[in-house]
């Protein structure tokens, strides 16, 4: 097993973290933690293998931490600030991720720590040729985004959302009665929404083809929102309504 240490200072990141090492096999948690010096306390007696280290934390960074720990661990980074990344890679982290932070996503950045182990705790780990694959997590029903303040995390259940809009670096997901303006990116919610229901049918937006009222050529309606269509993926739309 990787014994694994969460270290943030906001809780919901703790929980979300928390539940996904749950899920995974060779993962177990000996901690969450919003307090960095009692991490570093825990890394250097040598109880962890691998921290989930969130950068930007009052009175000891990451990247501070990093330092401070040396090679007692490995480490992947976790934060909303993409700008840190290649300062992160500097350090020799194992994988960066940004919140918020898909299954998918997670689950690739503990592959790569699974592959980085020591060779005989790796071989212990690996299965043999011919284990069955894993059956994949159930499918989750809801997301976390970021809220306007650093310690706000809203839930959004999929059900709920009619669109998506891409603005720039952010996104502006549409509910019943409530526009969410987050830091995301279209790229980034097509490889984590479920498809179907959601379908990327322009480069600014995504939708849910429940919500859908009429499609009438290359427009799209929901509600009295009018969507474009665009012809990259005309035909996958079509596809899925006919």
């Amino acid at each position: 097993m990787i014994r694994c240490l969460v270290v943030d200072d906001e809780a919901p990141a703790l929980a979300i973290l928390a539940d996904y090492i749950s899920q995974v096999p060779f993962l177990t948690l000996v901690g969450t933690t919003t307090k960095p010096i009692e991490a570093l306390t825990l890394v250097q007696q040598g109880g962890v293998d691998l921290v989930f280290l969130d950068i930007q934390m009052p009175r000891l960074t990451g990247l501070q931490f990093l330092k401070l720990a040396g090679n007692k661990c490995r480490v992947i980074l976790t934060t909303a600030y993409p700008e840190y990344a290649l300062e992160g890679y500097e350090n020799d982290v194992v994988d960066y991720l940004l919140k918020p932070v898909s299954f998918e996503r997670f689950f690739k950045a503990a592959q790569k720590a699974l592959a980085l182990l020591p060779g005989p705790v790796a071989a212990v780990l690996l299965p043999p040729p011919a284990a069955p694959v894993l059956p994949a997590p159930a499918p989750a029903d809801h997301m976390f985004v970021k809220g306007e303040s650093k310690n706000k995390f809203l839930r959004v259940e999929y059900a709920d959302i009619l669109y998506i809009e891409g603005l720039s670096n952010y996104v502006a997901i549409q509910l019943p009665e409530l526009r969410l303006v987050t830091y995301h990116t279209l790229k980034d919610l097509t490889e984590t929404l479920p498809q179907p229901p959601f379908l990327r049918v322009h480069k600014s937006y995504i939708v849910s083809l429940s919500k859908i009222r009429m499609v009438d050529g290359n427009t799209i309606y929901i509600g009295e929102k009018e969507i474009p269509v665009s012809e990259t993926y005309r035909e996958q739309l079509y596809q899925l309504i006919r």
